[in-house]
């Protein structure tokens, strides 16, 4: 991504942080966690990617993130410097949870391995 996509997409995030720890009243969105934000080239779009708590229902987060950006993208025309104010939208970001199911299979990988120094056998298979 080009360098001012990049900068002008950290700047959002951080604004739209603050915003929703101070500004949005929905209880549904207050703990939400931006991860980051993708840009289109033209700066009038922005994928907003979040994470929530566990024990929130992402329904109800998607639909108060919803619900909130309108609000969220006026603040943001108001803090910062943009000919356009992108549109937002958001989407969770499930990598997390990516990342721990892919851990979860190494493991499981390694702990069903068969244990060849267990069995007498280190890998040489030359005859003395």
């Amino acid at each position: 991504m080009p360098a001012r996509p990049q900068r002008v997409g950290d700047q959002i995030r951080a604004e739209l942080s603050t915003l929703l720890l101070r500004s949005v009243r929905d209880p549904a969105v207050r703990l939400v966690t931006l991860t980051h934000v993708k840009l289109s080239r033209d700066l009038r779009h922005a994928r907003v990617y979040y994470t929530a708590p566990i024990d929130a229902s992402k329904v109800e987060t998607q639909r108060g993130l919803k619900r909130a950006a309108t609000f969220l993208r006026s603040q943001l025309g108001r803090r910062m410097r943009l000919r356009h104010v992108p549109e937002l939208t958001f989407v969770y970001d499930d990598s997390f949870e990516r990342e721990q199911r892919i851990a979860q299979v190494l493991e499981e990988l390694h702990m069903n391995a068969p244990q060849s120094e267990e069995n007498g056998d280190n890998g040489d298979s030359s005859a003395d």
